[in-house]
């Protein structure tokens, strides 16, 4: 049994030949997949604020929303909520400043559910928080596996990912959330 458990754990042995391995595993390709939609479609969300694209109502419209949740001045909120989905979006899906783009995502996502989602419980369908979690938890778990081979970060340490990125990505963005909350 430990001899099983001892073939497991071992890495596969590299072949003679380097040219012979893929460039990209499947999971390389998933996790790139997982981030290029879902920080492309943050990205676009972040765009409806800002820029009034795919729909989005723009500055004006979202600094509106923002007076009426009790944000002031409006326009400033509006501003650090849309660059917060667009920067983070881009950020996830080229796999840059991965830790950081996270935690602007969660911190978004932390202040959606504290001022407009967490009075009508946990369902989407009754406009609750399972949205938000959704996007807060797959952002953190970007941060915590890595952005994987295929990103931009990954020459850099916190490219691999860990409980250190994890951390920094929820703390940050907790912290961010908090801030705005607070003032």
């Amino acid at each position: 049994m430990k001899r099983i458990a001892e073939r497991l754990r071992a890495s596969p042995t590299p072949s003679a030949d380097a040219s012979a391995q893929p460039l990209a595993s499947a999971g390389d390709c998933g996790l790139f997949l997982v981030r290029i939609t879902f920080g492309l479609l943050m990205a676009g969300h972040g765009a409806q604020k800002l820029f009034g694209m795919f729909g989005g109502g723009g500055l004006s419209e979202t600094a509106g929303g923002f007076s009426r949740l009790g944000y002031h001045p409006g326009k400033v909120y509006a501003v650090i909520g849309g660059a917060s989905e667009f920067l983070g979006g881009l950020g996830l899906a080229l796999g840059l400043l991965t830790p950081l783009a996270a935690a602007a995502l969660i911190g978004v996502m932390i202040n959606a559910m504290v001022t407009v989602t967490a009075a009508h419980g946990l369902w989407a369908i009754s406009g609750g928080t399972e949205y938000n979690v959704c996007i807060a938890v797959v952002a953190l778990a970007i941060a915590a596996t890595g952005p994987g081979r295929l990103s931009l970060d990954r020459p850099f340490r916190w490219g691999k990912g860990g409980w250190g990125e994890a951390a920094f990505a929820l703390f940050a963005g907790g912290v961010g959330a908090a801030i705005v909350l607070l003032i």
